[in-house]
């Protein structure tokens, strides 16, 4: 009698749960028809029928964001025609998005737009008192308070549900950590790969293109699979990276959790000033397991780089790569660390520094300019002309004596004392040995002018900060936290 009885509630259960999930279907999909009939309507001007449809399609499925659209529609019914109860009713429905929404990345705008609506409805009824002559109480258009919050657009909607609910939803890769969990609904722009992962079920994943002017629903249906493992991973590092058998792809943010085949896993956990944690992990075909890091690492301080023109300076610490542009903070190990900051076209800098335990270690850049070498260039050139000079005396002078020579090996009588070859060839002579001095003289000036070093060098501000540690606690996480005591 008793396993009767426990039968028939099974199956009243089943019957029960089916009938929910297909009213769940049967309203998304009226919620779904009531959205693009409320666009269609939008884009034609008919406000008022675009408002009904969306509340229809919150009436169907209570999504947030519907609430919304109602309150942009009649925003954009009281533009055209200053209508103040046009108006109020977008103001309400805008209060009502907020109260349903309060953690609203848009809060800020929509509390904007909702002091601007209620000052427009303030000026628009006090208009026909504004005057007692003829023309009063004409329709005025919007102010400029009222222009300058621009053409409002309702918004798209993106709808990420699972079968079962619950499910772990992650946003294009791992790395970012959880998104969310299912049900979830909300904007997002552009191409996205979503991934669902929930204990014992297989994961899935998609790719969906989220249109702003659609409603875009993906229900990821997850068959249940004994055969899988669990696998969570915690650390005393919150965000620490998590990389469970491949250290190629994108690490998972602890904590995390996720499926695995059963068998021999291996789990590494790492974070910044810390060492490597490894755990190789045997799990069973429907077994839970967890992993535990401890990270250890040693005392850390921190480092910061920054200054004019740092945004195009590569940062080196101990001769490795600290940062590929500026402005640079890191958590260093503390001790002593050599510095070097290069810039394209300034002077490099290197610094012997060190880095304490619980303190912040400010470097500010003052960098300058690698020096003109033009006075080098003219030195070169000075010497290219002496040297020419030198070579073209030198060739002549020697001309003129083979003349000589070459009259005197002939048999010809010795030219006379007065012969004006004579003094053109010692005046030649002079000139190149004279020529090639300078040359020599400007040359080792060229030499000089490359390698010496003009101008004031790179130079840098430093000082030091403690850092006061906290602990922290989050939704998700609880650790130390530091914070800089100016």
């Amino acid at each position: 009698m008793n396993s009767r009885v426990l039968i028939a509630i099974c199956i009243a259960i089943a019957a029960l749960t089916g009938r929910v999930r297909a009213d769940d279907a049967d309203a998304l999909k009226k919620a779904q028809a009531f959205f693009d009939q409320a666009q269609t309507d939008y884009l034609q001007g008919r406000y008022d029928e675009a408002a009904k449809e969306f509340q229809d399609a919150y009436a169907a499925r209570p999504f947030p964001q519907f609430l919304y659209n109602v309150g942009a529609s009649f925003h954009m019914k009281g533009k055209k025609a200053s209508d103040v109860e046009a108006y109020g009713k977008a103001v309400e429905f805008y209060k009502k998005y907020l109260s349903e929404e309060p953690n609203a990345a848009d809060k800020p705008k929509v509390e904007k737009a909702v002091g601007v609506l209620e000052a427009e409805i303030k000026r628009l009824k006090e208009v026909p008192a504004a005057g007692s002559g003829a023309g009063s109480g004409a329709p005025t258009g919007p102010s400029q308070e009222v222009q300058s919050l621009g053409e409002v657009k309702v918004r798209g909607l993106v709808v990420i549900e699972s079968e079962p609910q619950g499910a772990t939803i992650y946003l294009d890769d791992t790395k970012k950590g959880a998104f969310a969990t299912t049900p979830w609904s909300g904007s997002l722009d552009g191409e996205h790969k979503i991934m669902l992962e929930k204990k014992g079920y297989r994961p899935v994943d998609t790719t969906i293109i989220a249109d702003p002017t659609k409603l875009v629903v993906y229900k990821g249906g997850m068959s249940q699979d004994s055969y899988l493992s669990w696998l969570d991973v915690t650390s005393n590092v919150a965000g620490a990276d998590v990389f469970i058998d491949d250290k190629s792809v994108a690490p998972r943010k602890a904590p995390t959790g996720t499926n695995v085949a059963p068998g021999k896993h291996i789990v590494w956990v790492s974070a910044e000033g810390y060492d490597e944690y490894q755990e190789t992990v045997d799990v069973a075909p429907g077994q839970n397991y967890t992993v535990k890091a401890l990270l250890k690492g040693s005392p850390l301080g921190r480092l910061d780089v920054v200054g004019l023109g740092i945004e195009d300076s590569a940062i080196f610490l101990d001769d490795k790569p600290l940062c590929d542009h500026g402005p640079c903070i890191k958590n260093v190990p503390e001790g002593d660390h050599t510095l070097t900051v290069t810039r394209p076209g300034y002077k490099s800098y290197t610094k012997k520094i060190t880095i304490q335990q619980k303190q912040e270690t400010s470097v500010k850049m003052i960098e300058a300019p690698e020096a003109s070498r033009s006075d080098a260039v003219v030195a070169y050139v000075l010497t290219a002309v002496f040297a020419g000079g030198g070579i073209y005396a030198g060739l002549q002078a020697s001309d003129l004596h083979d003349q000589l020579k070459k009259e005197i090996a002939a048999g010809m009588p010795p030219p006379d004392s007065n012969d004006p070859r004579f003094l053109r060839g010692k005046i030649y002579a002079i000139s190149a040995d004279a020529a090639f001095t300078l040359a020599g003289i400007t040359a080792l000036t060229a030499v000089y002018y490359t390698f010496r070093d003009k101008g004031p060098p790179t130079r840098a501000q430093i000082d030091a900060r403690a850092i006061a540690v906290t602990p922290e606690i989050g939704r998700n996480y609880a650790g130390l936290g530091m914070e800089v005591h100016w």
